[in-house]
């Protein structure tokens, strides 16, 4: 009998390099910063054929609980796992794979970020697939993304072969964020991935992971789940989730493995970063700019533009003349003007209205 497919989409996260379009309350995967729809509901709409919404689970921090919901309107109720304090990847990802477990230890659970972009769907399809094949036959695998250039700021995946195919290989570790030499070095070996913190697993071959390498989440986790068996799961989680381990799925679980599995890919992936990856990625005009119908551009090159403002009864015009690489954005209480080049330094901005009392901005 073919394994049923669950998907869980993490979607707890709040970024910094975005501000101000990116707050607290409401971080980069719920704001459309390439295409037209957030990126959380781009996420859905990629697995949704394999798992329809009554398989597919959210999970998601208790102050995003409903703009989230407002975003996946469709979205059973029950699906949604709400965390009560941040705890990193590692306790949300045990939650849903014990919950599924509970009813079908068999089933194969996807794990997505809600925060990532990609182009080719047909590709992506093609190595999820390929994930869930693996998986299906009781391998944890992950997918990882061909590089395209020495990033140092994702960590690696090191296989034991040629990266050819779209089938899952055997994976040696993870390798943590490289330095430029090392990261030039994997690029040219040929045997280095992208960890894009994608994870395919059967429900119970994870379960049993937990158990054999984080006896303390296994603990809190099946506390949950004979709570859950009471009907009283979403107490249990208020009082024990908190108490679970912070730790990333990578650092406690898969770098414990004695084998696991990945899945090259190549289907145009990006983790959507930066201003700098949403210019990359946006559509542009004849001069490279990429900005809202209606922003007069006057010789200006290799701009993007970004017009949030939802209070604003009518729109302003934002014009840029005789300018070139920049990063305009206006939401309804800021504006931000930064080099494109610098689009990692917006997360100081962040750090100096934290600096003096100007919370309600971030």
């Amino acid at each position: 009998m073919q394994n049923k497919i669950y998907a869980l989409i993490l979607a707890g996260g709040a970024g910094t390099r975005f501000w101000p379009a990116s707050r607290a309350s409401l971080p980069k995967q719920l704001l459309p910063l390439v295409g037209s729809s957030a990126l959380i509901s781009q996420t859905a709409e990629r697995v949704l054929p394999l798992v329809g919404w009554e398989r597919l689970l959210v999970a998601t921090g208790k102050h995003l609980m409903e703009q989230t919901a407002e975003l996946l309107t469709e979205l059973l109720a029950g699906n949604m796992l709400v965390e009560p304090a941040p705890r990193n990847t590692a306790p949300c990802i045990g939650w849903a794979a014990f919950r599924v477990a509970r009813t079908d230890p068999d089933g194969v659970l996807i794990v997505l970020p809600s925060d990532h972009h990609v182009q080719d769907l047909e590709a992506f399809g093609e190595a999820l697939a390929a994930a869930v094949r693996s998986a299906a036959g009781g391998m944890i695998t992950t997918i990882g993304i061909h590089p395209t250039h020495p990033e140092t700021g994702y960590g690696y995946i090191e296989v034991a072969e040629d990266l050819t195919g779209i089938e899952a290989l055997p994976a040696l570790r993870f390798v943590e964020k490289p330095d430029r030499e090392r990261a030039e070095a994997f690029v040219e070996g040929g045997r280095h991935l992208w960890n894009a913190g994608m994870f395919i697993f059967r429900a119970r071959d994870m379960v049993a992971a937990i158990r054999a390498h984080m006896p303390a989440l296994a603990e809190g986790l099946e506390a949950i789940d004979r709570a859950a068996a009471a009907g009283e799961e979403d107490a249990a989680v208020e009082r024990i989730f908190p108490t679970l381990p912070s730790i990333s799925i990578d650092h406690g679980v898969m770098d414990h493995l004695e084998q696991f599995a990945v899945v090259p890919g190549d289907f145009g992936w990006s983790d959507v970063g930066s201003f700098q990856t949403a210019w990359e990625l946006a559509d542009k005009d004849m001069a490279a700019n990429a900005a809202p119908q209606g922003t007069v551009l006057l010789d200006a090159r290799r701009n993007l533009v970004m017009d949030l403002r939802k209070k604003a009864p009518e729109r302003r015009v934002i014009a840029l003349v005789g300018v070139e690489d920049l990063v305009v954005v206006e939401t309804d209480d800021a504006l931000l003007v930064v080099p494109r080049a610098r689009s990692q330094d917006v997360k100081e901005v962040v750090a100096a209205l934290k600096a003096r009392g100007d919370g309600k901005l971030v």
